[in-house]
């Protein structure tokens, strides 16, 4: 892959990932387990695998959402449902979602099931040391179903590397609010959007922006100077330096396998109008290469 393997297997992945915040089946499951509102299923179904934790917990592990976002949704969630019948119902939910989008031919395919079975061993081999979401994911059982074992291995793989990418923030000093900043300036990701999902105030991110502008990263019109993109280039690498790892041990063949069958699913979930413009995940290249 042009850009290095593991970004290449990642804009094939996190739109197939991505069905649990956007597919319509997702939603409906957490309003069936009582979830208030589509935040509370949010942080339900994406922190159900580390088990009834407290806000603090979530808070630190998925690193932008200011504090009281989090707090609105849990541990109250964990008053209508358990973390394991979360997870039952985010498993059924997405079979449900990749059935109807993909349709029944192709999840109940040998091709489909051969890709849910390499990204489960890619997941597998991954390792979490130090990766607090992906070690939760990746003890998870193996689903039955094929369509919910290649999301849940998916998932794993995102996890994984959205860990390292917390990782690589942290030790370039870059918080939660300056984080986005910069991914917002980079055209990445619309600010706006990132900031209020985010619940952050217009003062924190003002601060931010303030902060950056100092260290010579940002420029007054709120774009990156030659600074800037350089540190973004710079966090991107290692992010992807980082989740390399499970791609060398799943090999060139497999990995070729899994990118070639991923393809056309990530191309029907750009196709559905899933993913809002400007999405926090800065998904916005639109391409899906196929092989390394």
């Amino acid at each position: 892959m042009a850009d290095g393997t593991a970004r290449g297997m990642w804009e094939l992945y996190e739109p197939v990932h991505d069905l649990v915040y956007f597919a319509p089946e997702a939603r409906r499951a957490a309003d069936a387990l009582g979830m208030r509102g589509f935040w509370m299923g949010y942080f339900a179904l994406r922190a159900a695998p580390l088990g009834p934790v407290s806000p603090a917990v979530v808070t630190g592990s998925f690193y932008v959402f200011h504090p009281d976002r989090v707090a609105r949704a849990l541990p109250d969630a964990w008053a209508y449902a358990t973390p394991a019948q979360v997870l039952a119902a985010r498993q059924e939910a997405m079979d449900a979602a990749m059935t109807r989008l993909f349709g029944p031919r192709v999840v109940g395919s040998a091709g489909f099931a051969e890709a849910a079975d390499l990204a489960w061993q890619a997941a597998a081999g991954a390792d979490t040391t130090g990766r607090v979401l992906a070690a939760a994911n990746q003890a998870l059982e193996r689903p039955e179903k094929p369509a919910a074992r290649l999301w849940q291995g998916l998932t794993t793989l995102r996890e994984h590397r959205g860990d390292g990418h917390v990782a690589v923030l942290v030790s370039q000093g870059l918080g939660p609010v300056d984080a986005m900043v910069l991914k917002a300036a980079g055209g990445e990701s619309d600010g706006a959007f990132l900031r209020e999902t985010r619940k952050w105030d217009r003062a924190a991110w003002a601060a931010a922006e303030a902060r950056q502008r100092a260290q010579g990263r940002l420029t007054d019109e709120g774009r990156l100077t030659p600074a800037g993109a350089a540190l973004r280039a710079r966090v991107e690498e290692s992010t992807d330096a980082a989740a390399e790892g499970p791609w060398t041990t799943l090999g060139d063949a497999g990995t070729n396998r899994l990118a070639a069958s991923l393809e056309p699913l990530a191309r029907a979930v750009e196709g559905a109008g899933l993913l809002p413009p400007g999405n926090p995940v800065g998904l916005t290249r639109g391409r899906y290469p196929a092989g390394r």
